[in-house]
C-alpha cells in the first residue's frame, strides 16, 4: 500500500516471541537430547571395552602366573634332582671310581676314537656307516675287556632299589666307555652340549620324557625322566670323566602337572566369574544409564514446559505492552484531535469576540474624529472603549494562561491556576456550551510537583468525558463543578455535576484508565464514586509556598 509523504508510517508488527522461541529451543532440546544420547551410547560402549579388556588382561595374567609356576615347579625338580644326581656321582665316584671305572677309561684311551672320526669326515651315508661300524666295533673291544662286567655288575648292585633308571660313563673325548644299557657302549658324545658342558666342570639337567626306556630293572614305559651330565672330579680338582644318570620324576611331575592342572581349573572359574560380573556390571550400567537418559529427557521436556510457559507469558506481556502502546497512540491521537479541535473552536472564538470589540471600537474612533465642537462629546463612548478592551485582555489573558501550562518539564504547580487555565480553553469548546463549567478552587493550595503537560491533559480527558457522560442527561441547568482543597499535605480535585441524573464515567473509558497512570506516575490516586470523581495529589510543599485562590 502506498503512502502519501507526510502519512504516519503504519507500527512495526510485535515480535513473535514464542514463534521463535518454539522453534529455536525445540531444534536446541533435540539437539542437545541426540547428543546426550550418543554421548551416553559411547560411555556404555567404552565401559564395555574396558570390561573386557580387563577380563582379557586378567586371563592373559592368570595364564602367565600358571607358566611362571608350572616352569618354576619343573625348575625346583631339576635343582633339586641335579644335587641328587650330583651327590649320587660322588658316592658312585667314591665307590666304583678308583676300583672299577678308572681302569675301563684308562684302557679306553687305547682305542682309536679318532680313526672313526675320520671315517665320518666326508658326511656322506656310506662313511657315516663306516664310522658307526668303526665305533661298535670300540664298543664291543670296551665290553670284552677284563674288568667290564665286575664294573657293570657293582654298578646294577649300587643302584638297585633306586629311582636311578641309567647310568652312562664318558672319558674326556666323550667316548662312552660305561653304560647300564651294554649297546650303547662305545658312542661319540664328543658332540652332546650336556656332555661338553660337565667335560668344562659345569653339570647340566634337563627333563626328557619316553615312550620306551630301558633301565636297570628292564624296559619302561611313558617316563618322565631327569638327564644330568656331572663331572667326576679328579686329583687337584681336575675332570677326571662324566657321569650321565636317568632318574625317574615321573610321579614328581605329575604331582606339578596335577597341581598346574587344579590352578588351571580355577583360574577358569574365576576367569568365568569375572566374565559373569562383566556382563551383570553392563547390565547395570546400561541399566542406570537407561534411567539416566530418561531422567535427562523428563528434566528437558519440563525445562522446555517451564520456559515456554514463560515465554508465553513474556509474549502476553509484551501485546499487552504493544496493545498498550497503540492505545497510548490513539490516546495521543485523539487528545491531539480534540486538542485542535478546541484551538479551532478558540480560534474562531477569538476571532469573533475580538473581532466585535475591534469593529466597536473602530466605529467609535470614526465618531469622534467628526466631532467638531465639545457639544458633539458623548461620555459613554470612552467607557464603552474600556470595556471592549478589557474584553481583548481577558481573552489574550485565557489564551496566555493555557499556553503557559503545557510544558512537558517537572515543575511546581499552581493547581489552581491550571485548573482556571483548562477550563478556560475549554469554554471555547463548543460541547461545552450546554454544560458550563464551574470553580470552586480552594485557597492557600501547596504547590505540588509535577508535568504540567500531563495534568493538562488528564484535566482536559476528564472533562471531556464527564462532558460526553452527561450530556443524555435531562435539564437545561446542567454544569460541571469542579472544585479543589487541601487536606494537609494533599490537594484534592473533585468533579461533580448539577445534573438530575448521575454522570459516571464507564470503568472501561481509555481516557480514565490514561488518567489514572497520568496521575500514579505524579504519586496520586484517583476515586470514583457514584456522581463524583476526585484527584487526590500528594503535595509537599516549603513554607511560602501556599498560593492564594484567584480573585
Amino acid at each position: 500500500m502506498n503512502t502519501r509523504p507526510g502519512d504516519p508510517s503504519p507500527p512495526p508488527a510485535p515480535f513473535q516471541l514464542t514463534r521463535y522461541f518454539t522453534a529455536t529451543s525445540l531444534v536446541a532440546f533435540v539437539v542437545l537430547g541426540v547428543a546426550l544420547y550418543f554421548l551416553e551410547r559411547g560411555e556404555q560402549q567404552f565401559f564395555a571395552s574396558v570390561q573386557r579388556e580387563q577380563s582379557a588382561f586378567f586371563a592373559e595374567v592368570q595364564a602367565q602366573l600358571l607358566r611362571e609356576q608350572r616352569d618354576t615347579a619343573r625348575g625346583n625338580l631339576v635343582a633339586v634332582h641335579e644335587g641328587s644326581h650330583i651327590a649320587l656321582t660322588h658316592v658312585f665316584a667314591n665307590a666304583l671310581w678308583s676300583s672299577r671305572i678308572a681302569p675301563l677309561v684308562d684302557q679306553a684311551r687305547s682305542m682309536p676314537l679318532d680313526e672313526c672320526r675320520r671315517l665320518g669326515a666326508g658326511g656322506m651315508p656310506a662313511a657315516a656307516q663306516a664310522q658307526q661300524a668303526c665305533l661298535r666295533d670300540i664298543g664291543a673291544r670296551i665290553i670284552a675287556l677284563p674288568g667290564f662286567a665286575a664294573a657293570d655288575a657293582a654298578a646294577r648292585a649300587l643302584m638297585r632299589g633306586t629311582t636311578v633308571f641309567k647310568v652312562k660313563v664318558y672319558d674326556l673325548r666323550g667316548l662312552t666307555v660305561y653304560s647300564s644299557e651294554s649297546v650303547q657302549v662305545g658312542e661319540d658324545k664328543a658332540g652332546n652340549a650336556g656332555w661338553q658342558s660337565a667335560a668344562t666342570g659345569t653339570p647340566a639337567s634337563e627333563l626328557v620324557h619316553r615312550n620306551r626306556f630301558s633301565a636297570f630293572e628292564g624296559e619302561v614305559e611313558n617316563r618322565d625322566l631327569l638327564q644330568s651330565y656331572v663331572p667326576v672330579p679328579g686329583p687337584g680338582g681336575v675332570v677326571s670323566g662324566v657321569f650321565e644318570i636317568y632318574s625317574d620324576v615321573t610321579p614328581l611331575l605329575r604331582q606339578i602337572d596335577g597341581a598346574s592342572s587344579r590352578i588351571q581349573e580355577a583360574t577358569a572359574r574365576n576367569q568365568v566369574r569375572l566374565e559373569e560380573a562383566a556382563e551383570r556390571n553392563q547390565g547395570t550400567v546400561a541399566a542406570n544409564a537407561t534411567k539416566l537418559l530418561l531422567t535427562i529427557a523428563a528434566l528437558l521436556v519440563f525445562i522446555y514446559g517451564a520456559l515456554l510457559f514463560f515465554v508465553r507469558n513474556g509474549q502476553r506481556i509484551i501485546d499487552e505492552q504493544a496493545r498498550a502502546r497503540e492505545q497510548a497512540a490513539l490516546r495521543e491521537q485523539q487528545w491531539h484531535k480534540d486538542k485542535m479541535a478546541t484551538m479551532a473552536a478558540m480560534a474562531a472564538n477569538v476571532s469573533h469576540e475580538v473581532g466585535n470589540p475591534l469593529a466597536i471600537i473602530s466605529g467609535l474612533a470614526q465618531d469622534i474624529a467628526q466631532w467638531r465642537e465639545a457639544g458633539d462629546f458623548d461620555a459613554a463612548s470612552p467607557k464603552m472603549i474600556v470595556e471592549q478592551t478589557a474584553r481583548i485582555a481577558d481573552m489574550t489573558r485565557r489564551i496566555t494562561d493555557f499556553a503557559t501550562a503545557g510544558r512537558e518539564t517537572p515543575e511546581a504547580l499552581d493547581i489552581n491556576q491550571l485548573v482556571r487555565a483548562v477550563c478556560g480553553f475549554l469554554a471555547f469548546d463548543k460541547r461545552f456550551g450546554g454544560t458550563p463549567i464551574e470553580l470552586r478552587l480552594g485557597e492557600r493550595l501547596p504547590a505540588c510537583q509535577g508535568v504540567p503537560d500531563h495534568l493538562t491533559e488528564v484535566l482536559m480527558g476528564l472533562l471531556q468525558a464527564l462532558e460526553e457522560a452527561c450530556e443524555q442527561e435531562p435539564g437545561a441547568d446542567r454544569a460541571l463543578v469542579v472544585a479543589t482543597r487541601s487536606d494537609g499535605q494533599e490537594v484534592t480535585l473533585r468533579f461533580s455535576t448539577t445534573a438530575a441524573g448521575h454522570c459516571r464515567l464507564p470503568t472501561a473509558d481509555p481516557r480514565l484508565e490514561s488518567a489514572r497512570r497520568r496521575i500514579e506516575g505524579m504519586g496520586g490516586r484517583i476515586e470514583t464514586g457514584v456522581s463524583t470523581l476526585e484527584i487526590h495529589l500528594g503535595c509537599t510543599a516549603p513554607e511560602g509556598t501556599h498560593r492564594p485562590a484567584p480573585g
